[in-house]
């Protein structure tokens, strides 16, 4: 039996880098590719696939609503999030919204092809630092750090501003517009309790939520 896999990445070198190591598999194949949030929504309502390879970060719409939107519409869909931010920013949040497992972008391909196959097959994959990440949040609670109060939408300019994106280049690539960005960044700080942008990066840097790797529509 062939595992079909819809890969959904605004990159074409990720999508044909991942179509390129499926094909040399007799088990496991790409049956189909989606750009951005809303043409991924077309091709779920289209038919059925046995796993969706998701990147967080595509234009349009959030990464992680388009995990609640996916399982609305097929809930029974495995989500292998294959993203490009290091677990200790997303993997929590991915898992919460629903997705069966966490793979970096930096992972090997003697993992990539097995951990699909195990989400395809119906089982989680959490690897040894997702587990650690997930019983931390649930011994002290989700309100017990600062962003943890943040919305995912919030999270997700959040994390943007501290590697220092500018409100354009947010709204540009999350669709918003820069009004909304502004309003979002004041509830952010409210949130926090934190008064200027320095005062977020100091935040992101002590409690190891900035990217090294970061690129900017990645």
């Amino acid at each position: 039996m062939t595992i079909e896999a819809l890969i959904a990445d605004d990159h074409a070198i990720i999508r044909d880098g991942l179509r390129k190591l499926l094909a040399d598999t007799p088990d496991l194949r790409v049956s189909g590719e989606a750009a951005d949030g809303n043409a991924l929504l077309d091709l779920i309502r289209q038919r059925h696939w046995d796993i969706l390879l998701l990147d967080l970060s595509m234009p349009g719409r959030n990464g992680l609503e388009l995990i609640r939107l996916v399982h609305t519409e097929q809930p029974k869909l495995p989500i292998l999030i294959f993203s490009m931010h290091p677990e200790e920013q997303y993997a929590v949040r991915a898992i919460r919204a629903g997705a069966s497992g966490y793979l970096t972008k930096g992972s090997s391909t003697d993992q990539i092809l097995p951990v699909i196959r195990k989400v395809a097959g119906g089982a989680m994959f959490i690897s040894p630092k997702v587990a650690e990440l997930l019983a931390t949040d649930f011994i002290r609670g989700p309100d017990d750090v600062p962003h943890t109060r943040l919305t995912d939408r919030e999270f997700e300019i959040f994390s943007r501003i501290v590697h220092g994106c500018s409100p354009a280049e947010i709204a540009a690539e999350l669709s918003l517009s820069a009004k909304t960005v502004s309003s979002h960044k004041s509830h952010i700080l409210e949130k926090m309790g934190l008064s200027t942008q320095i005062d977020l990066l100091r935040y992101a840097i002590v409690h190891g939520l900035l990217d090294p790797a970061y690129e900017q529509g990645s």
